[in-house]
């Protein structure tokens, strides 16, 4: 941008300083050739003294070195024609200088720059409106990753000090009924878990504010990987009565990071089975030529289209409380986003009054 905006500048200031200069020398030669060959019949009817003094005096004795006189006024009218086209651009110069100022100026909403750099005021502006939006994102994620932090602070207590509590109690009692001491041990173990999860939260926040994700890209039979996907919910989804039902009719292949898009459908999963009314969860394959579509349905309750459209941002969580058991960081489908659009891909929300729905669009290597 910045030479393209050089090039054109520098190209009008010559173009208008040799404009000048052959308008200048044109109408100087004009006068000097008038000089020369006019009878100044003119100056004679308006003023005798004034015609015999040009023709006398100032044509006879200097005629010979009109031409010189004249190329000297001829490079004066070139300096002076450089000196204000100069000014001009050190005009330019100090409006940009002032502008770059204004871009980190949060009083000034818009820029204002001479016509003649309407494209650097619209491009200035653009940066403008954006540096200032992302300011604006930045210090929400930033206050939202705060909150966060201090909530799932909190929330680590709750588990740990029923775990203490449940393990104190086995500690003391030693003959403890059989059944109930299951029951303490199930309690523990199951909080342990809560526990781990939460403290995977904060590694998330963490590694997602210290790292770039970087792919690893191999050969993956897209249905297959499903498959192992799905084994893996088996005991949630046998704990939470439900199911997931997924035909794996062609073997598709995609070329992709295997661990990464794993993550990414392990989130789509388990949002659905953690905010399922219904006992069924499904996942589809819409195939053609070029890409695969995955798409993973859930009976629920309904999203807002106001959540909906912020679903993806860093650190939203369309359950707002902390306490709830499905209330994760808010991260899992942001870094879903970021992992999909790496692979050339896409991800989209749907839900209504009967079900929510996410789709996931990836390029296909190829399909059998």
């Amino acid at each position: 941008m910045k030479n393209k905006l050089i090039k054109k500048n520098l190209f009008s200031f010559l173009i208008k300083l040799i404009i000048w200069t052959i308008v200048f020398m044109l109408l100087l030669s004009l006068l000097i050739i008038f000089i020369n060959y006019s009878d100044f019949q003119w100056v004679y009817d308006f003023s005798p003294k004034l015609y015999y003094f040009i023709k006398y005096t100032v044509i006879s004795k200097y005629g010979d070195w009109l031409w010189i006189i004249a190329i000297i006024i001829w490079f004066g009218g070139v300096v002076v024609i450089s000196y204000f086209l100069i000014k001009k651009v050190f005009y330019y110069v100090n409006t940009i200088s002032k502008a770059s100022e204004d871009l980190l100026n949060k009083d000034i909403e818009y820029i204002e720059l001479p016509n003649e750099l309407e494209d650097l005021q619209i491009k200035m502006n653009h940066l403008k409106r954006e540096t200032m939006k992302n300011e604006r994102l930045a210090k929400e994620n930033e206050q939202k990753k705060n909150d966060l932090i201090v909530y799932l602070a909190h929330d680590l207590k709750t588990p740990l000090t029923s775990m203490i509590g449940y393990l104190s109690l086995l500690d003391e009692i030693k003959d403890m009924p059989k059944k109930q001491r299951e029951k303490y041990i199930n309690i523990s173990l199951n909080k342990s878990y809560r526990l781990e999860d939460l403290i995977n939260e904060l590694f998330d926040i963490a590694r997602f504010n210290s790292e770039n994700i970087i792919l690893e890209k191999e050969d993956i039979n897209l249905g297959l990987m499903l498959d192992q996907i799905i084994d893996d919910f088996y005991p949630i989804l046998n704990e939470n009565n439900k199911k997931i039902i997924f035909e794996n009719k062609n073997k598709i292949i995609i070329y992709g990071d295997s661990d990464k898009l794993a993550r990414v459908f392990s989130n789509l999963i388990k949002n659905a089975i953690n905010y399922s009314t219904d006992s069924f969860i499904t996942i589809e394959i819409q195939s053609n030529n070029n890409f695969v579509t995955i798409i993973i349905s859930n009976k629920g309750k309904k999203i807002p289209q106001e959540k909906l459209n912020k679903i993806f941002e860093k650190f939203y969580r369309v359950d707002s409380s902390r306490t709830s058991k499905t209330g994760g960081s808010g991260l899992g489908l942001a870094i879903a986003k970021e992992i999909v659009e790496l692979h050339d891909g896409s991800i989209e929300a749907f839900s209504d009054d009967e079900y929510t729905k996410f789709s996931v669009k990836l390029p296909i290597k190829n399909i059998d």
